[in-house]
Order: structure tokens, then C-alpha cells, then sequence
């Protein structure tokens, strides 16, 4: 499957749990990491381990296998690792500390609306 499509679905998983200010890191030619960041944040650790279950869920419904998971416990920031995507889904306050988009700042970053029709 391509790698932009992972993206969205990743994005869609995120937007069903109301994940916030969802965005897409272009990677390529940036970082031998992955070929995406998907970036975004909850509210609360309820819904950051929510948001981070929904893209396992997401992933596994469409055989793509997740790698990792890291960071669920303690839900501040959960790292899923679906190979060249790798989804950071902070919690709102620890999102601001880390700052992934300006750390990557040569990335090209995509913000990432969805359909509120789904």
C-alpha cells in the first residue's frame, strides 16, 4: 500500500477519536526514519490512548502490520510505528514541549482536514 494512503488512513483514525491539529510530516529526503510523520494530540490520556488504539485498529482492519507501540501506559506520547509512517499522538501539553514540526523543520508539513461528512 502507498504511503500517502497510510498517511490518510492513519489521519481518519485520528479524526474519529477528535484527535486535534492532525498533520502530516514529509519525511523523504529529511530523515532515513520514515517516509511520514503523522503528528497530532489529545486532550487527556483517555483520548490519547484512544486515538493511538484507533490506528492499531485502523492498520490491522486493512492488514497493514504496526511495528510498535510505544509509550501507551503513560500516554503523554505514543509512538505507532506502521514501518514508513510513524505516528506521534501526544497529549496536548506534551505536544507543545516536544515541538516535532518546528525539530523537523525542513520537512515539508501538510495540514490534514477531514470531511466532516466521512
Amino acid at each position: 500500500m502507498q504511503n500517502e494512503r497510510v498517511v490518510q488512513l492513519a489521519a481518519r483514525a485520528c479524526d474519529d477519536k477528535r484527535a486535534e491539529n492532525i498533520i502530516a510530516l514529509d519525511m523523504n529526503g529529511v530523515s532515513l526514519i520514515a517516509d511520514y510523520f503523522l503528528i497530532c494530540h489529545g486532550n487527556n490520556e483517555r483520548q490519547v490512548q484512544a486515538i493511538a488504539r484507533g490506528i492499531k485498529e485502523k492498520m490491522e482492519e486493512h492488514n497493514i502490520p504496526v511495528h510498535r507501540l510505544e509509550g501507551f501506559e503513560q500516554a503523554r506520547w505514543i509512538l505507532v510505528d506502521v514501518g514508513d509512517v510513524v505516528c506521534h499522538v501526544f497529549h496536548k501539553d506534551e505536544r507543545s514541549y516536544y515541538n516535532l514540526e518546528r525539530l523537523w523543520g525542513d520537512a515539508v508539513t501538510y495540514s490534514i482536514e477531514m470531511d466532516q461528512d466521512k
